[in-house]
């Protein structure tokens, strides 16, 4: 999943990609609000974390530009002010959930997790198809009652297929979901790890739908 930070305290949104890098999210970084409406309104993030005090274009007009334009991504907002009354404003704006600052990673991650599920229908972290069973929170995959031993490129592939379950995904889409825009990879390397998949998991849980991509069918969570 890749998610946009928007934070101007360089510090603090480094240890934010960090987290998020760790927790297996694809992050980017950007340190003002008017690139961040820009990154939003034109690329595909499946989340954003917002910062409120941002400078050129403050957090809360972000938040309403972004919804005004009928942009959807989930958007969490961190801010140092806690007051009840900023977060009725932000969720009035739009805001999928809040948090104030200084707040603990491990908590933020869950958030975004939870957020990402609801956001795609799903109501639990355990997401199954057929004899495959994927555990987002506890970064685990069995296959009938077996561990299946997976990358973390590779769990992150199939953590997307489910978030986009009965959707066929290009490969370009995910090469950007997966590795992030910087890596360098190109389709070949999704079309590989798709294989090496199979291999692991059996070639009923991941469909082709030749010329157009990839997609799990039968999956419930």
């Amino acid at each position: 999943m890749r998610v946009l930070i928007v934070e101007d305290e360089t510090e603090i949104a480094k240890d934010i990609a960090t987290g998020l890098d760790d927790a297996g999210f694809v992050t980017q970084i950007c340190d003002n609000g008017e690139d961040a409406w820009f990154l939003c309104s034109t690329e595909g993030f499946d989340a954003m974390v917002l910062d409120l005090g941002l400078p050129r274009i403050d957090g809360m007009t972000v938040l309403r530009r972004l919804r005004s334009e009928q942009v959807a991504v989930p958007i969490i907002v961190l801010t140092a002010r806690a007051s009840w009354v900023e977060r009725v404003e932000g969720i009035n704006a739009g805001a999928d959930d809040y948090l104030s600052k200084p707040f603990q990673m491990g908590e933020l991650v869950a958030r975004l997790r939870a957020l990402l599920r609801r956001s795609h229908g799903l109501s639990t972290p355990l997401m199954v198809a057929g004899a495959f069973q994927l555990d987002t929170a506890q970064k685990t995959a069995t296959i009938d009652g077996r561990p299946a031993q997976l990358t973390p490129l590779e769990f992150r592939l199939v953590s997307y297929l489910f978030h986009h379950v009965g959707q066929v995904v290009s490969r370009e889409e995910l090469k950007d979901h997966v590795y992030g825009e910087d890596d360098g990879r190109n389709d070949n390397a999704v079309e590989a790890m798709v294989t090496r998949l199979r291999r692991k998991l059996g070639s009923d849980v991941i469909e082709t739908r030749r010329g157009h991509g990839y997609y799990i069918k039968a999956a419930r969570g």
